[in-house]
């Protein structure tokens, strides 16, 4: 039997809601580095006359980092307490804005790595954070988290072109404005560092002092980490190519353009409704099925469904993207006994998961020169869809993570 949860009503002491605004603030800038080159990268190639091949290079270059850093962030919160390891990631992110704005291209793609580095501690760590210091209000403080994530997300990418554009700022500004978020991200954490640290430390004392199994060996964060890894896979090879498909079909940039906006813009709702009702819910595979209806409908549409309903299944692609995100990072906690665990439950899935999100749009344009048409690689999204549905099966059943030796997973 379940014990019965303590009140949660949002009384919160003073340091609690300093503390949320730190998390919002720093989740402000998880995304919006990345979602601000995209509409200038036009721009940042013809001036510092680079290829096009390093041009898109800076859109992989901080997955790669997402993917090197991740499994190692688990032990470094462990060293050094998660508070002041995030810290240091801001430090490290607003180091890399600053470089990537000078106007070097080797400053530019040092600095995006450092971004990279610096996005993927605060990916790791964050859902574990909100399971240590918002116990009862998970499912909530996510929602919140990731609707400032998104927001800023679609914000950057709304602006950067204007600021570049019609600004004396350019391009160097477009991307360095974002280095104020940070830095104001990094003035509100001051508070924390000390004060989380020992905490942190307190909990670690109260641990099981047992030999651990390897996350990796666990077969339900396996599950987990493909739902995440795919879920990554479906939202960039959708921003990579769906507006691409919509112009062969012969929309125009600018329309196609503003269905790539319509996605993310039916994310934003999901973000916060999915974690909220999964904190609430005994079981997720509801939510999991809700999440696949949603791509079928979505991509089966784009593939098999009328062109006058386009920005319908793109909706639906949106609702599914929103959910489908929502519903991974309220797994780290929900599937978790500990803080630690879901450290490292969270490394270990955005490793891969950005691994999978760096390759997804690569073999997509390989099927599309190797076929000559949109068909196979529109199948791809479906395929994808319908294992991340079956690993989401997995994962959707109320049981937690068991890494002690001879132990089942229940």
């Amino acid at each position: 039997m379940e014990k019965e949860r303590p009140s949660k009503h949002l009384h919160f002491p003073k340091s609690q809601w300093v503390l949320l605004a730190g998390i919002l603030f720093l989740a402000a800038t998880i995304r919006s580095p990345l979602t601000s080159v995209g509409p200038i990268i036009g721009n940042i190639r013809d001036q510092l006359q680079i290829s096009n091949s390093l041009a898109g290079f800076l859109t992989t270059i901080p997955l790669l980092a997402f993917a090197i850093v991740s499994p190692f962030t688990p032990r470094l919160a462990k060293r050094f307490g998660m508070s002041r390891t995030l810290f240091y990631a801001m430090i490290i992110l607003l180091l890399g804005i600053i470089m990537r704005s000078v106007g070097n291209s080797i400053l530019l793609l040092i600095g995006t790595f450092l971004i990279g580095v610096g996005i993927a501690f605060a990916n790791v760590l964050l859902p574990s954070l909100l399971k240590l210091s918002f116990p009862l209000h998970i499912g909530l403080m996510t929602g919140l988290y990731s609707v400032s994530m998104s927001i800023s997300a679609t914000l950057a990418s709304g602006i950067a072109s204007p600021i570049a554009n019609e600004t004396v700022y350019g391009w160097q500004g477009a991307l360095g404005i974002w280095g104020v978020i940070t830095l104001l991200a990094i003035i509100v954490w001051i508070p924390q560092i000390r004060k989380k640290k020992e905490v942190i430390k307190t909990a670690q004392k109260n641990m099981k002092t047992k030999p651990a199994l390897p996350i990796w060996r666990s077969p339900l964060a396996w599950s987990i980490t493909i739902f995440m890894g795919l879920q990554s896979f479906l939202f960039y090879t959708t921003a990579s190519w769906i507006p691409v498909v919509l112009q062969t079909n012969g929309m125009t940039a600018d329309a196609a353009g503003w269905m790539l906006a319509l996605v993310q813009l039916a994310q934003l709702p999901m973000m916060f409704i999915i974690p909220v009702v999964a904190d609430k819910v005994r079981d997720q595979r509801i939510l999991v099925v809700a999440v696949f209806a949603c791509y079928l409908i979505g991509y089966g549409g784009v593939q098999f469904g009328s062109e006058a309903l386009t920005a319908l299944w793109m909706i639906f692609i949106g609702l599914g993207g929103g959910s489908a995100f929502g519903l991974a990072m309220m797994f780290f906690t929900l599937r978790t006994n500990t803080p630690d665990q879901a450290a490292s439950i969270s490394g270990m899935a955005q490793s891969i998961g950005y691994l999978l999100a760096s390759v997804g749009p690569v073999l997509f344009g390989i099927l599309h020169d190797f076929t000559g048409s949109w068909t196979a690689p529109l199948y791809t999204f479906i395929v994808v869809a319908t294992i991340l549905f079956i690993s989401g099966m997995y994962a959707g059943k109320k049981r937690y993570i068991s890494l002690e030796p001879k132990q089942n997973e229940s």
